[in-house]
């Protein structure tokens, strides 16, 4: 009889830190989420940042392309 509490204890605790070791793993599996998610949404917006720039960059460039245009015209 003591031997069969024995076991069932020694089962109670192995079930016990079973559960407690998966609730650590979910924890760490939902935090990598997380902070995935977050810096997926940071490249995101760096990346919509980069297209600004360099839109108007490219902007920039056909204006000073115009005046430059314009400039040899009158000089001509």
């Amino acid at each position: 009889m003591k031997t069969q509490i024995r076991i069932f204890v020694a089962a109670l605790s192995l079930s016990f830190a079973g559960a407690l070791a998966g609730c650590g793993v979910s924890e760490t599996a939902t935090v990598a989420a997380t902070a995935g998610a977050a810096k997926a949404r940071e490249a995101e917006r760096a990346k919509a940042t980069l297209d600004q720039v360099q839109g108007k960059l490219d902007e920039s460039f056909k204006q000073a392309e115009q005046k430059l245009g314009e400039a040899e015209e009158k000089s001509r």
